[in-house]
């Protein structure tokens, strides 16, 4: 067990990626914290199965005195936080964006680009202290490429792409390495919100690859649960700033020379290419 006794924070732990990775990591011996509004009682009982330490907490991400009060009884249980995973999200309002409310197209950004800065915010202290930590963001969704009809969500995981690589800078010399990865194309709630929409909403081309998606199944989840592993172990060394593709990128196959040459290159981040 390769994370053995390390203390994980997973938020959006009730949803179908979260709660695979919060297996992942239960498998591994973590202490596993799951974060979430909704399908705690669910993911809880089916960790009762693994050797680990477990709890539940119900925070709203978007909600900074909530993150910080959730923190404080991580620390006071186990002392220290080695892992923070940071999988929560919404999709946001559909459609153009001139035909989108603006408290709804704000509500996107404050779950998915500011419970991400809340939760990084407040581990950091405890990692900086212990000289060491993981930080793994959720991007995907048109954080590299134009998304129309989901403007909220794309801006949103773009923004969390450029917050992963700034902060993978400032946090270098505390040994803190913070990565971001794209999980595939998983079929989520958000996916079947996209296709209840229909493709008025989503546009048409858009709406048939969702439900050629729906048909075949899409992507595992474990895909993305196997990668934060990875970027999470020893095994991905000191790589920071990077977003990989689950599905598309052969990080399984990167050694500690591979590596190295990653994080001297642009590859992986956002970036013009001439």
């Amino acid at each position: 067990m390769i994370l053995k006794n390390k203390t994980v924070i997973i938020t959006g732990a009730g949803g179908g990626i979260g709660g695979t990775v919060a297996k992942t990591f239960a498998k591994e011996g973590c202490n596993v914290v799951l974060v979430d509004l909704a399908n705690l009682d669910i993911i809880s009982k089916e960790l009762e199965g693994y050797d680990c330490e477990h709890i539940a907490i119900k925070v709203n991400a978007s909600k900074k005195e909530e993150v910080n009060k959730a923190i404080d009884t991580v620390l006071k249980r186990f002392s220290r936080i080695d892992i923070l995973v940071n999988t929560a999200g919404i999709q946001g309002p559909l459609g153009p964006f001139a035909d989108n409310d603006i408290d709804k197209w704000i509500e996107t950004i404050d779950v998915n680009l500011n419970g991400t800065v809340f939760f990084i915010k407040s581990v950091l202290p405890a990692m900086i202290k212990q000289g060491c930590g993981k930080i793994v963001n959720f991007s995907g969704g048109g954080a590299f490429n134009p998304r129309p009809n989901f403007s909220a969500y794309a801006t949103s995981k773009a923004a969390v792409v450029r917050l992963t690589e700034t902060l993978a800078e400032e946090l270098k010399k505390y040994n803190i390495q913070v990565n971001a990865i794209a999980p595939g194309s998983v079929n989520t709630q958000m996916l079947k919100q996209a296709l209840e929409a229909g493709p008025e909403v989503t546009g048409a081309a858009f709406y048939e690859k969702a439900k050629k998606q729906e048909k075949e199944g899409g992507d595992t989840p474990q895909l993305a649960a196997d990668l934060i592993s990875f970027l999470c172990s020893d095994g991905s060394y000191n790589l920071t700033g990077k977003t990989i593709n689950a599905k598309l990128d052969h990080w399984r196959e990167w050694d500690k020379e591979k590596i190295n040459k990653i994080n001297e290159s642009n590859s992986y981040t956002l970036r013009i290419i001439l």
